[in-house]
């Protein structure tokens, strides 16, 4: 295999892997003020191209407007879902609001089956354009788009949480939630604003994706596999960790295609999910914790 070719293969793995990272995001972001894994977090991905479609087709707006709205609308959805769905769960039961999520997620998918139908939606590039040519290796425009945004999100994300007095009240939630409360934090808020959050990083994934792979109301699950497994790589509740995550298990898929088969692709994200929960399960960049008994 020569370099030009090695390289494509890594260009294509980072591209999906920053796709991961935003989706593991959503996942950290989640797991960090409530300590319960939203598997419902696919479903946003999924609504981010379909509402975006939505809008850009139904109101006929330039495609950024229709954009920003599709990830509005998704993070809308997402404060709802947490209000409906999470909140009334009072006694905070881990294993009851895993379910809860599980069941949003296949409600989700159906309501969009029935809202956008079942064929595939698709939007225009970004930038329409050709591709540019690295060492050999074609990199299109819309791949650079999808750097761009994650890089742009990492970065609020990053001057959220310690810039503002926001984002400080939610770390000091995921960190102890009875001591946030006693110095004026409502923990409730930082909930329903960390599953805004998760919704549109979710949605901002799914922007970026349909140009490329175009989007279907069924595409959730396997995004949400994937971010799954990104955040877990990483270490589950570091954001850091989780766009390192997803890098990391892009490039992974992307070497197995180049070096072993295309058939197996899918199967590295489950492969790495299992090895990391046996081998290391606080993840790369976690740290292992013990129980005083």
């Amino acid at each position: 295999m020569g370099t030009a070719e090695l390289l494509q293969f890594a260009i294509a793995g980072l591209k999906n892997g920053s796709i991961y990272a935003l989706v593991a995001l959503g996942f950290t972001i989640v797991y960090a003020s409530t300590g319960v894994i939203n598997f419902a977090q696919g479903e946003f991905v999924m609504l981010g191209g379909m509402l975006s479609w939505w809008s850009y087709s139904m109101f006929d707006v330039p495609l950024v407007v229709a954009g920003l709205m599709g990830v509005a609308l998704t993070a809308v959805v997402g404060i709802v879902f947490e209000l409906v769905a999470i909140r009334p769960r009072k006694d905070g039961n881990p294993l009851a609001l895993i379910i809860i999520t599980v069941g949003g997620s296949l409600l989700l998918s159906s309501l969009a089956r029935h809202a956008f139908g079942p064929l595939e939606k698709s939007l225009p590039a970004f930038t329409p354009g050709p591709s540019f040519r690295v060492l050999g290796a074609a990199i299109d425009r819309q791949t650079l788009w999808i750097f761009a945004l994650t890089a742009i999100a990492v970065v609020l994300l990053s001057l959220l949480y310690t810039r503002t007095r926001v984002g400080k009240a939610m770390r000091a939630c995921s960190i102890d939630r009875s001591a946030a409360r006693l110095v004026g934090v409502d923990p409730r808020s930082m909930v329903t604003l960390s599953f805004a959050l998760a919704a549109a990083l979710g949605a901002l994934a799914g922007l970026a994706t349909t140009p490329l792979t175009q989007t279907a109301f069924n595409i959730g699950p396997s995004f949400g596999i994937k971010g799954f497994a990104a955040a877990i790589l990483g270490g589950l509740g570091n954001p850091f960790a989780a766009v390192i995550g997803g890098l990391t298990l892009g490039l992974l898929e992307s070497m197995s295609i180049a070096f072993i088969s295309s058939t197996f692709k899918d199967a590295i994200s489950l492969l790495v999910l299992l090895l990391v929960l046996f081998v290391r399960p606080q993840g790369m960049f976690g740290r292992a914790v013990r129980e005083k008994v």
